[in-house]
């Protein structure tokens, strides 16, 4: 159809007024914000100028008060990646107690999960897997009522090592770079430069949406040769003073940021005064983080700890024996324990030290939910919470490194 000036103008000027209608409208029926960032204070015609202001939308970043109780399961970086399955896990949330999902933003490859912007982190090319639209999914999650954790495996990084072998564990017999049983290297806990990455990897992860930190890993090595060892930035103190540094680093890093910190710890820490020769103790964790998490799976206990000669025939009783210790612990006001800021009362041996005293409930353990040295079928896994809630804890996180969770251990929500 043949159109003169006139229709044309008319045409012009109904399309222009649609589209201002449109562009005006966006932000109420809408979820994210459109910044103009290329406006300008020019003659350029109105049609231009509505089109440079059509930009890629912006997420607005919203965090959540921690729940009390939270409740939470644990996803990998790679089913982060596949919306198919990460969905699988948000009905969980959506279906049952579960409030919580903690997703790894840097795993044991040392690959960080998003494209971040911090000098220190770019060009990050680990081998793992990265998750493109990872703020809008936490944006998703948040509108679902649902807690968002970023986990970051700290001290093991295969990544970090290989760019900066300088801070790495090294062989005390030729120095190179020192690798456990599984082939993977670990950073110095003595490495201040490297603290310095974790610190800008968390606040980029709030920044993103995350509510909480969440710090793994943090630990020297365990496994592996390790008589041919040589941890040459941590000399002069130790395993647990280097740690605790660490942890007062990280402490001061975020205590003005909003964001929750937490920690996990090998679950015979609830147990033992012992460093358990990997640097974590107990009383030295809890005035740095917000929650604490021992990893209580009965499979990883030995035989006969606490006269059970197999402690996957008893998950009730590890969990509710580790735990009780641990809460005992951290409501005492004195310790055997020697720790930063602690002081010795009297001079009768075993010493004995001052300790603050802190909520029981800072204390949420890692519970059992895979398949090692028995079945956890739902009974074992309601058998753990119950036994958290038996010895007076409220919240509970779960652990399967497949992330595939027993719903029938789970109440309706």
């Amino acid at each position: 159809m043949n159109l003169n000036h006139k229709h044309l103008f008319v045409a012009g000027a109904v399309f222009t007024a649609a589209f201002s209608l449109f562009y005006f409208f966006i932000p109420a029926f809408s979820s994210v914000a459109y910044r103009p960032d290329n406006m300008m204070a020019s003659t350029t015609s109105p049609a231009v100028e509505a089109r440079e202001t059509f930009l890629e939308p912006q997420i607005i970043v919203t965090h959540m008060q921690t729940p009390e109780p939270l409740k939470a399961i644990y996803m990998t970086a790679c089913v982060a990646t596949m919306p198919s399955f990460r969905n699988k896990l948000v009905n969980i949330a959506d279906t049952t107690e579960i409030n919580s999902i903690i997703i790894d933003v840097k795993d044991f490859s040392g690959t960080i999960a998003f494209t971040p912007k911090d000098s220190l982190l770019k060009n990050n090319e680990g081998k793992g897997c990265r998750t493109k639209d990872l703020r809008e999914f936490i944006a998703e999650l948040h509108k679902k009522g649902i807690y968002a954790i970023a986990r970051i495996t700290v001290f093991q990084d295969p990544y970090y090592t290989k760019v900066h072998p300088e801070l790495a564990v090294h062989k005390k017999s030729d120095g190179s770079v020192w690798r456990d049983r599984k082939g993977l290297s670990f950073v110095d806990v003595g490495a201040k430069p490297y603290w310095e990455y974790v610190a800008a990897l968390g606040k980029e992860s709030y920044a993103m949406g995350f509510d909480e930190l969440n710090f793994d890993y943090i630990r020297f090595p365990s496994d592996g040769d390790m008589k041919d060892i040589d941890f040459s930035l941590s000399k002069g103190m130790s395993k647990a003073e280097a740690l605790e540094h660490f942890f007062a680093y990280l402490h001061d890093s975020f205590k003005d940021t909003g964001a929750k910190i937490s920690a996990d710890l090998f679950g015979m820490t609830a147990t033992n005064n012992d460093d358990l020769n990997i640097g974590q103790v107990l009383e030295r964790a809890l005035p740095y983080f917000d929650y604490v998490s021992p990893m209580v799976y009965p499979s990883h206990y030995p035989p006969l700890f606490n006269g059970w000669k197999n402690p996957n025939d008893h998950v009730y009783d590890v969990v509710n024996f580790s735990m009780s210790r641990a809460a005992v612990r951290a409501m005492a006001s004195t310790t055997p324990v020697l720790h930063f800021g602690g002081e010795r009362i009297g001079t009768s041996t075993p010493a004995v030290y001052t300790k603050d005293v802190y909520d029981r409930n800072k204390l949420r353990p890692w519970l059992q939910d895979f398949d090692y040295g028995g079945d956890y079928d739902a009974a074992k896994v309601r058998a753990q919470i119950q036994a958290t809630y038996d010895s007076g804890l409220t919240s509970w996180l779960l652990w399967d490194p497949k992330n595939v969770y027993t719903p029938a251990a789970l109440l309706a929500e």
